[in-house]
């Protein structure tokens, strides 16, 4: 995990990046419907030189962040793939047409204030239905 927690990138730019990737790690398809913990994950490592850079960012859940370590993605996708029975090919070509996508910052932003902070915009949906 990030040494740095949270705070290298701003919550409207991650929740941005949340929604462009359908609030599910892009790798299992877990997301916040099934109260999965979100964070972002580098395609290109931070230690390879990757940048924070919305397309170099995908959601990831914690399991497969931890999971995949230093692995390139191609690597990390060729053993997640037959878990989940997916192919390997259709993951990567879904998190190729996911960086592609444009964030919409200035809409997470208002979400964010209108739900009351980061947390209430990600997961209060899922909370209100398991409260049901």
């Amino acid at each position: 995990m990030n040494k740095h927690g949270q705070k290298w990138i701003r919550n409207e730019k991650r929740l941005a990046i949340y929604i462009r990737d359908g609030l599910s790690c892009v790798y299992c398809g877990d997301g916040v419907e099934t109260s999965t913990k979100l964070t972002l994950d580098h395609l290109d490592t931070r230690c390879t030189g990757g940048s924070n850079d919305a397309s170099n960012l995908v959601t990831c859940c914690f399991k497969c962040n931890t999971s995949r370590g230093a692995r390139s993605v191609k690597d990390f996708v060729a053993v997640v793939a037959p878990y989940i029975l997916e192919s390997g090919s259709d993951i990567l070509n879904n998190i190729e047409r996911l960086r592609q996508k444009p964030l919409n910052v200035n809409a997470a932003k208002e979400l964010i204030v209108s739900r009351g902070g980061f947390r209430a915009a990600v997961y209060s949906n899922t909370e209100s239905e398991v409260e049901r």
